[in-house]
């Protein structure tokens, strides 16, 4: 059985120490610790944080781990790794700028930007949204559609569309993300955008616009003048 804080002395217990001090005084691993809980045999949850940090290098790298990640560090099983995760999420999302989109009425290509930098602008692969809008332009939701390399084959306007017609949307946005930094569009990123904008034609639903997020800067189709209606 790993060794709990219970059995820690009351002094040195992260939770005591949180009541008494405020959370702000306790040091990352202390408060990694209350998520974990316990540790392992011999070993305290402290011990099993500070551990991981010195696995991942600091504490900002945290954002970047998964749940296949911490499942391969001994001592971190299903349920720490999800409540690890879980942590991280919200706490992301506590400093995101925007919290939702949804039912929110687009007037400008900023809001999407503010909203998917938060989402988008630390991921090491590419991410593709579609964004979903009435015919109001008010936003109705938004789905993930694959994670990866941009290409036509992945990006299937099948997939595309019929969350279209599932959420009863008029019309769409694109979004995805640039690890690189650079926002400025590949050639895969245009035949992606020209196809979705002619299925989209045929199936009278409008592609308004194709927006690639980076976390300090973003490229908008429709700003610079690359989609026509």
């Amino acid at each position: 059985m790993g060794v709990k804080i219970k059995d820690i002395p009351i002094s040195d217990r992260p939770c005591e120490r949180l009541i008494e001090h405020g959370a702000e005084a306790l040091s990352n691993e202390e408060l990694i610790a209350i998520i974990f809980k316990t540790g392992l045999r011999g070993t305290s949850a402290k011990d099993l944080a500070t551990f991981l940090l010195s696995e991942v290098g600091n504490i900002k790298k945290m954002n970047d781990i998964n749940y296949e990640y911490l499942k391969k560090i001994k001592g971190i099983g299903q349920s720490k790794a999800c409540n690890l995760l879980a942590a991280i999420e919200l706490g992301k999302r506590i400093n995101r700028e925007i919290d939702t989109i949804k039912n929110v009425k687009l007037n400008n290509t900023g809001l999407v930007y503010k909203f998917y930098k938060d989402k988008l602008g630390d991921k090491k692969q590419e991410h593709f949204y579609a964004v979903y809008l009435d015919n109001q332009k008010k936003i109705i939701g938004d789905k993930l559609l694959f994670i990866g390399t941009i290409n036509y084959s992945l990006v299937h306007p099948r997939e595309v569309f019929k969350e279209a017609y599932l959420l009863g949307a008029s019309s769409i946005i694109c979004v995805h993300n640039h690890p690189s930094g650079n926002p400025i569009p590949s050639k895969q990123d245009f035949d992606v955008t020209n196809t979705l904008i002619s299925v989209g034609k045929i199936l009278g639903i409008k592609v308004l616009d194709h927006i690639i997020i980076c976390k300090n800067n973003y490229y908008s189709f429709l700003e610079n003048n690359d989609i026509a209606f």
